[in-house]
């Protein structure tokens, strides 16, 4: 007798570094989302896929909502925003360190009248003092009405078996929409590409963070054993392209040899990169090259 199969969609949602993505890649068991303690780190929304013996469950990491700047900000915010009316849970991450701000209110308003079940998970619990804890849990109890309070540390992983245990009760019959062994739904290049991004943002620090994108140009297979990658980080102005080489082009040697390792790790590919630096003014208002680097519109 066939064992009934359960699965479905999961929204993952709240303000720039309440821990999205580092939950992602915990439930998921390796990076595919890229992390940094900058907010508005990701751009797209990106799945990463978890199965079990009779489930699946396909988690969709979304852009932090914030009030947008440019093109790209309020496109962000559309995509974070829009998935909330396309998954069975919603998963409502708040960063229990940070105090309740316009943000946060102007995210529990949008939850409060959606018929998808919320879940709202108090993250980074091992920074909170646990006598914190319990008037915390309260103050969200009168603010929404969830399915829910996890308080969770997606960082060390506290927690999480708890939360999928009730997330499975939530999940409709369905099939199960991906092999097995699949850990997300993102083209090679595009996980590619943001792993560079993500190293530019660590080595860069504040100079250049939001003004980056990064096009994959040519993935090549020159050997059995290797990979050849070659591709171009996007700025806006000259100085930031400067910054970004460094002297001697001794930061771009950095990014580049710090995304290989991370590369050559989800691949399980030796990598050859080759990595380019290129000007494109003010592209995070110009909805062609905004197309062109995958932020749709």
């Amino acid at each position: 007798m066939n064992k009934e199969h359960r699965s479905g969609f999961i929204a993952l949602i709240g303000r720039p570094n309440a821990g999205k993505s580092t939950l992602l890649n915990y439930l998921v068991g390796q990076k595919i989302a890229i992390t940094s303690d900058k907010p508005q780190t990701t751009r797209n929304r990106i799945a990463g896929i978890l199965t079990g013996d009779s489930w699946q469950v396909i988690l969709l990491d979304t852009p932090g909502v914030h009030k947008p700047k440019d093109k790209l900000g309020d496109q962000m915010v559309k995509t974070a925003l829009n998935t909330l009316s396309e998954v069975d849970v919603v998963y409502y991450l708040v960063d229990a360190t940070m105090p309740f701000g316009s943000g946060e209110a102007f995210l529990v308003d949008k939850l409060k009248n959606l018929k998808t079940p919320v879940f709202l998970l108090l993250n980074k619990i091992d920074m909170l003092e646990k006598k914190a804890l319990l008037p915390l849990i309260d103050f969200y109890q009168k603010k929404l009405d969830c399915e829910t309070i996890v308080p969770i540390s997606a960082r060390f992983g506290e927690n999480i078996d708890s939360l999928l245990k009730a997330t499975l009760l939530h999940l409709p019959e369905g099939p199960q929409y991906y092999p097995a062994e699949s850990v997300t739904d993102q083209p090679e290049r595009i996980i590619i590409a943001e792993m560079i991004r993500e190293k530019v943002i660590q080595v860069t620090r504040e100079e250049v963070p939001h003004a980056v994108a990064v096009g994959i140009d040519i993935i090549e297979r020159r050997s059995e054993e290797l990979l050849y990658v070659s591709a171009t980080i996007y700025v806006e102005r000259d100085s930031q392209k400067g910054i970004i080489i460094g002297k001697n082009g001794d930061v771009l040697k950095t990014i580049g040899s710090r995304a290989r390792v991370d590369i050559e790790k989800m691949l399980g590919n030796k990598i050859f990169l080759e990595l380019w630096v290129k000007v494109k003014a003010d592209w995070r208002n110009r909805e062609s090259i905004l197309q062109e680097l995958g932020y749709k519109q």
